[in-house]
């Protein structure tokens, strides 16, 4: 008979756990409240316009080819993936742009025309400290299971390579190292950034995350259809192994046999039996009940304090005039350390940095002058969305703020542009008890890796999966969070079965053939 797995959640990581364990022969059911697949990977209609709501930047395309080819698949069979020439423009004022490059030399060569040699010099340089911090982490954190402490990740590495271990400085803050790099606080401003793809401020995020600027500048792919293609896709892909999706259905209750969990109750009081429960949800709604007292013994709190970002995310549907857009386009504070310091007051930053995707925007397809295009606009925010609820006028405000950091860009919206704004209010209802963090733990501190979420809970039985646990934020993140998920599952079942032979006529026993094929 085969594993019964329940997922609670069809966002990225519930969705490749669930392709990966139906592809190796087990009854996978995915539980999902909303309509669709994709979790925070959506798409909101504004003026008749299907807009990207969440994650929008697609790199380490390995993670999903390797996904798909485990699964019998390819995945150019399931989406249109290309690459993006230009990663991203950069913008301090109307005068001062920046292009990234998806050829680092022509990344190296714009940085020496916009800021001298030296600074590209200094960019060679980070590259280079960034490239190997990625190269001693990424088989042994990153891809690997959660360890909760520095002395394992040293034997991963290898105990007589001391030297890697001091090299991923953790210990000292990103915007203290990026100032070894770079003297012009223009660019320093600009690869601090990387820090709000984890949620957290680059003043007390370790600079082990630079590896982040790594990941970017080896690839950024753009989806035809945007990431809910890619979460349609997956579903199709586990469909194809038999996979079973729920839409429109809620969980309520997280259930146990013997302390070990057995099943999920959904709102509706129906009960769907499981050898093996994964949530993909936020850690902190299974820590505070939000699937009955069992997974609130499950897992730990991290408090309040410890949130990621949340943002302010207009969804707009808006003429544009000024600097031509490209897909992903930044425009920068002057005052960087005045724009987290707002956030950790509790306040969304009077003088924002705006990150801007325009969805049409493609070198092959340029968008007509006057036209329309659909645009995803973030200003990061503070996670107060269960304690502080946004008012008229203070949405009005930080639109206004926004429009502002934008017009001293040289980029205007049309009067009265056709959005929806997302507060934080928005994302703690989207991701019930987190105060809208987007990203789960902020990244703050040396431990804040090893205190993260991991795929195993204090409940036998019972995985997490998803962005806000290990091993972190974003799309190719979450995807391996699924593939730890499903290696967790398959092992502890094969070792369970190991335990409890199954009997057999005539006084024998044996293990079960999917015993044997997962082990």
């Amino acid at each position: 008979m085969p594993s019964r797995v329940t997922i609670i959640g069809a966002g990225i990581g519930g969705l490749a756990a669930a392709a990966l364990l139906a592809s190796r022969g087990c009854e996978v059911t995915v539980i999902e409240k909303a309509s669709g697949p994709g979790g925070k990977a959506r798409q909101l209609i504004v003026d008749g316009a299907a807009v990207d709501a969440g994650p929008t930047v697609f790199t380490m395309r390995d993670v999903f080819e390797a996904l798909f080819a485990e699964c019998g698949a390819e995945l150019t069979d399931f989406v249109t993936v290309r690459r993006a020439e230009v990663i991203a423009r950069h913008a301090w004022d109307a005068e001062q742009q920046l292009d990234f490059h998806a050829d680092p030399e022509a990344s190296e060569a714009a940085i020496g025309e916009f800021a001298g040699a030296e600074a590209a010099r200094g960019y060679r340089a980070f590259r280079h400290e960034a490239a190997r911090i990625h190269r001693i982490l990424d088989q042994s954190m990153m891809r690997g299971s959660k360890i909760s402490w520095p002395l394992p990740l040293m034997w991963r590495i290898g105990l007589w390579r001391v030297a890697d271990l001091i090299a991923i400085r953790p210990y000292e803050s990103m915007w203290k190292v990026l100032g070894e790099h770079f003297a012009d606080q223009r660019l320093r401003q600009l690869f601090a950034r990387y820090s709000t793809y984890c949620g957290s401020s680059p003043f007390e995020t370790p600079a082990t995350l630079m590896l982040v600027a790594h990941v970017e500048a080896t690839g950024v792919w753009l989806i035809e259809g945007g990431m809910s293609a890619l979460a349609a896709a997956l579903v199709r892909l586990a469909q194809m192994h038999g996979a079973r999706f729920r839409f429109g259905t809620a969980a309520a209750l997280i259930e146990a046999d013997q302390g070990r969990a057995s099943g999920v109750i959904l709102q509706t009081g129906e009960r769907i039996a499981a050898d093996a429960v994964i949530a993909n949800a936020d850690p902190e709604a299974l820590a505070s009940g939000g699937f009955g007292p069992l997974a609130a013994m499950a897992v730990s709190s991290h408090g309040v304090r410890k949130r990621s970002l949340s943002a302010m995310v207009w969804l707009a549907h808006a003429r544009t005039e000024g600097v031509a857009l490209q897909r992903h386009n930044v425009f920068f504070s002057p005052d960087y350390p005045r724009e987290f310091a707002d956030i950790r007051a509790g306040m969304p930053p009077v003088d924002p940095s705006v990150y801007i995707c325009a969805q049409d925007r493609d070198a092959a397809e340029p968008i007509s002058p006057g036209t329309r295009e659909r645009l995803q606009i973030i200003v990061n925010a503070p996670a107060n969305g269960d304690t502080h609820t946004y008012t008229e006028e203070e949405k009005a405000q930080c639109t206004l703020a926004m429009r502002r950091s934008l017009e001293r860009c040289g980029l205007q919206l049309e009067t009265g542009f056709p959005h929806t704004l997302l507060t934080p209010n928005a994302f703690e209802s989207f991701l019930p008890s987190t105060g809208g963090a987007i990203y789960g733990r902020a990244s703050h501190g040396w431990a804040a890796s090893f205190l993260r979420q991991g795929t195993r809970t204090r409940i036998p039985g019972l995985y997490c999966a998803g962005g806000s646990t290990h091993p972190g934020a974003g799309v190719p993140m979450a995807a391996l969070s699924g593939r730890l998920a499903m290696q967790a599952v398959l092992q502890d079942l094969a070792s369970m079965r190991r335990s409890h032979p199954v009997a057999m006529a005539g006084g024998m026993s044996m293990r079960s053939a999917s015993a044997d094929a997962t082990v």
